[in-house]
């Protein structure tokens, strides 16, 4: 294969790109013996834990942050201490909030985004409340939903839906109002009944427009689920990274940064997909 076409590639751009990141990293932390990154191991031998994850005053070197990576990964589904779990554990929990709190979203944002998209009095009727309630951070429910709730897990789930319902509300009912007129001329040429016209004519229209509110909702959720799980939360990545923060752990908490970005990524690819699969085709 041709070098040129090799090195014209995305891909390998972004590989480079990650090196260079890295050897500015591990340049700068000094990741080698007696370097500011580095970690005594007399020190680390006499508390009983691995070098990689002992504070050091500094931001540890990628070396010691693929140690502790190593080990936590070895380690992902350990349940022998229910005060430590494994991290694969807290990444299940989250994962499971987000999507309990997605559906419960998508739910309500789909039907009453085509209400919005279709009749202009529910439009009018709805838009005020919208535009009031929208941009409100979801953490500032936080404080609400523990009172009302009295539980950190379903606090959670209640913010993953607010942050979650508006791209997707808004989204559906623009997709649903911009239906090409073509489109619609043939609704009405076939004799489309109400539901007939939404599902085969309306729906199938609206789809890009949909996933793009779904990813976004999903990323906006993602990461809001972190900062809720910092609060209160007994489970959970944000937990979990709260938790080593406290315990001055930076390794772990870049390892969960960087899970965080990963599983971010592959929810993202995957919803991209699942939208290519449902676009309508001419």
């Amino acid at each position: 294969m041709n070098v040129r076409r090799i090195l014209g590639r995305p891909w390998v751009a972004s590989l480079a790109i990650f090196i260079v990141f890295i050897a500015v990293w591990q340049a700068l932390t000094g990741g080698g013996a007696g370097g500011p990154g580095a970690v005594d191991p007399e020190y680390a031998r006499l508390a009983g834990q691995s070098a990689a994850v002992q504070p050091t005053g500094a931001i540890p070197p990628p070396t010691a942050v693929a140690a502790r990576g190593w080990e936590l990964l070895i380690d992902a589904f350990d349940r022998s201490n229910p005060n430590n779990l494994g991290i694969a554990w807290h990444l299940l929990q989250s994962l499971g909030r987000v999507l309990l709190g997605f559906v419960l979203a998508l739910i309500v944002a789909v039907p009453l985004g085509f209400a919005l998209g279709l009749f202009p009095a529910v439009y009018q009727a709805l838009n005020p409340f919208i535009q009031v309630l929208r941009p409100i951070s979801p953490l500032a429910w936080m404080p609400l939903a523990l009172y009302i709730f009295r539980d950190s897990g379903i606090s959670a789930i209640f913010i993953i839906f607010i942050c979650a319902l508006w791209p997707m509300l808004i989204n559906t009912a623009v997709g649903a109002a911009n239906v090409r007129q073509e489109w619609v001329n043939v609704s009405r040429v076939f004799g489309l009944d109400p539901l007939q016209h939404i599902t085969r004519i309306i729906f199938p229209a609206s789809v890009p427009m949909i996933m793009t509110g779904v990813r976004i909702s999903v990323g906006i959720a993602w990461f809001v689920i972190v900062a809720a799980e910092m609060v209160g939360a007994q489970s959970g990545i944000g937990y979990f990274i709260w938790n080593e923060w406290n315990n001055l752990q930076l390794s772990s908490m870049i390892v969960a940064i960087v899970l965080i970005g990963l599983i971010g990524l592959g929810l993202d690819v995957g919803l991209a997909w699942i939208g290519t699969r449902l676009s309508f085709r001419e």
